[in-house]
């Protein structure tokens, strides 16, 4: 009899074993600093038809700053610590109400081959000019979501891709293939 007594000692004493060690590596200190910062601007327009639409913009900035122990290897008890270069990471998310439409003459700026151009909205969509020519292209919203873009040369097929870059595809003749060119959006 006493064994179960002993068996179950030891089973109880394997368990608590377990869980104080699940607890501690679950409790172990990452060497960093992160500072999160989010702001969020929404703004409610009446569109004259007495519907509201809503836009919500989210920034949000994460800054990770590493923690270097001076001297780790020492058996020094007290030991200094050094932060590290941070690293920052930003990002922005819009969402829109359906039919929300990003106010007409709002101008964006965009980099293409060392070139820079600009997207002005229009009721119908967006005209883009460089610093030459103010109607270079005419970029229409089709019904499935992706843009007519058109220059006095050629027609083609465009869309934004999910960093804001306004991608253009262009059937070719002559290689029986698609040219794909990017308009890069500018940060600020």
């Amino acid at each position: 009899m006493w064994y179960k007594h002993l068996k179950t000692t030891k089973m109880k004493n394997i368990a608590i074993a377990i869980l104080f060690a699940t607890g501690l590596a679950a409790t172990a200190q990452v060497n960093q600093n992160v500072t999160k910062e989010s702001t969020t601007t929404t703004v409610k327009v009446n569109d004259g038809s007495g519907k509201t639409k809503k836009l919500v913009k989210t920034n949000n900035t994460e800054s990770v700053n590493q923690i270097q122990i001076k001297d780790a290897d020492s058996k020094k008890l007290n030991k200094e610590s050094v932060e590290g270069t941070p690293v920052v990471t930003t990002s922005t998310t819009v969402e829109r109400d359906n039919g929300f439409n990003a106010r007409v003459g709002q101008i964006s700026n965009y980099q293409m081959g060392g070139n820079d151009y600009i997207f002005v909205t229009e009721k119908a969509g967006y005209r883009i000019a460089t610093p030459d020519n103010k109607d270079y292209a005419k970029v229409r919203k089709t019904s499935n979501g992706q843009y007519i873009y058109r220059t006095g040369t050629s027609t083609s097929v465009g869309y934004f891709n999910a960093s804001g870059d306004f991608v253009v595809e262009t059937y070719d003749d002559k290689t029986d293939g698609m040219t794909v060119e990017t308009y890069t959006k500018v940060q600020k």
